[in-house]
């Protein structure tokens, strides 16, 4: 027989440290909640990380890989790794049951509808689970003619595809005159800036008219703030849209990217990326802010499409957590700890950009910088892939862990409260530990 009392072989992260053992509901959150399905990391591959998230589905019980997948969706503000959280789902006896209203839930414009059926697919085409057709169907009555003509592109599977096979039934004759358009192609053309902006008419009378009859997007209108700028649109339409922009779909760093490419207009950005904020408890007593500065935090964009990484996630969470401390130290780390100079908004991002050395990964020295100033509770914004083991917080403090990538092993848990992700919804989770 075989010897069962043994220790467990040691784990260690990319640069070295010892690592923890957790669980495989950890492992999978901390697989998902900072992914951007299928592109790489600094360290890891995104058909590496895939892989990861799709073994370790079968380990976590239903309603845990369930309660993930909406989490990444609706506080993460994930779009793809929810998709592929619900389709390893459906590939499992023990989990099926709950892939209709999970998928149906997760699924929040029509384009994802045609993007799960692509994952579905991805190893072959296969016929449709009745959960799936279930999911699927209940997800196509969410969505209006505007929202159906928006996405409804010429592409391998098209939205009537999914209506078909779905087998959806509509809930009244007025959505069913309107699935009868889609499938005959004669859905209303919408009136969004694509389309406004395809065609001959002068530009900036296109975008002034979109802004004045409140029709673009928050992420449209963050993504395009250069475009209007070149065109000379009237800075009081822009003033007054980001002033009234939704911003619960918008993750903190679009507004740094934002604001990049429109630095004339950094003060307005900053203020519509401060209204995620409404209504959020301060964190009272003296809070440390430690910020990974590392080269992995700089090495690798968060996709192939983007110029911002991880560490411009990290800049973000580090000016919403600053508005919600009550008193607060910010320290950035990579060999050595450096104490940044007191600012706030994007000024606080500049000021950790130029201590941060881009080096290498030594948590430790900047927990111990971090206890020389004293603090209630100590926020540490990494990716947790440090040379270094690190202590526990001071006595009678509290410490937190955000973790902002999808790496394997990581060295933030045991007495220290470990979150993944990174939209504002950290905070929240502070807040509610805090709560008990």
């Amino acid at each position: 027989m075989a010897k069962l009392n043994i220790p467990r072989k040691p784990i260690f992260t990319h640069e070295g440290a010892k690592a923890q053992h957790i669980n495989d509901e950890l492992k999978l959150r901390r697989s998902v909640m900072a992914c951007m399905l299928w592109e790489n990391q600094f360290y890891e591959d995104g058909e590496s990380i895939a892989d990861r998230i799709s073994k370790t589905i079968p380990k976590v019980t239903a309603d845990k890989v369930a309660s993930i997948a909406i989490e990444a969706r609706e506080d993460m503000k994930l779009r793809h790794v929810p998709l592929l959280l619900v389709r390893e789902m459906a590939r499992l006896a023990s989990h099926k049951s709950l892939v209709a209203n999970t998928l149906s839930r997760i699924i929040q414009r029509p384009d994802e509808l045609t993007e799960f059926l692509a994952i579905y697919w991805k190893d072959g085409r296969q016929p449709l689970s009745t959960q799936v057709k279930k999911g699927l169907a209940d997800a196509f009555c969410k969505f209006n003619e505007y929202q159906l003509a928006k996405y409804n592109r010429d592409e391998k599977i098209k939205l009537k595809d999914v209506l078909f096979l779905s087998h959806a039934k509509p809930k009244n004759l007025e959505q069913e005159a309107l699935w009868k358009r889609l499938i005959d192609n004669k859905l209303q053309v919408p009136d969004t800036w694509e389309v406004s902006l395809s065609s001959d008419a002068d530009k900036k009378s296109v975008w002034e008219r979109l802004l004045t009859e409140n029709k673009l997007g928050g992420l449209a209108l963050l993504r395009n703030l250069r475009n209007m700028h070149q065109v000379g649109v009237d800075e009081k339409l822009i003033f007054s849209a980001l002033f009234q922009m939704k911003t619960e779909r918008i993750l903190p760093f679009r507004f740094i990217s934002a604001a990049k490419y429109a630095p004339q207009w950094e003060e307005y950005i900053e203020s519509a990326m401060l209204k995620c904020l409404e209504g959020k408890e301060k964190l009272p007593g003296k809070i440390a802010l430690l910020v990974d500065g590392s080269r992995s935090m700089f090495g690798a964009p968060i996709s192939a499409r983007s110029e911002i990484d991880r560490f411009e996630a990290a800049s973000a969470l580090a000016i919403l957590a600053r508005e919600v401390c009550e008193q607060c130290i910010v320290v950035v780390f990579s060999n050595r700890a450096y104490l940044v100079p007191s600012r706030r908004g994007f000024s606080l991002r500049d000021a950790i950009r130029k201590s941060a050395e881009q080096g290498g990964t030594y948590t430790q020295n900047g927990i111990l910088a971090c206890a020389k100033e004293g603090y209630d509770r100590i926020i540490i914004i990494t990716d947790e892939q440090s040379h270094q083991q690190i202590s526990n917080p001071l006595v009678g403090t509290k410490g937190y862990v955000i973790n902002v990538a999808s790496y394997q092993n990581s060295i933030g848990y045991g007495p220290w409260v470990h979150i993944d992700g990174w939209s504002e919804a950290v905070l929240d989770y502070i807040i509610m530990s805090e709560r008990g």
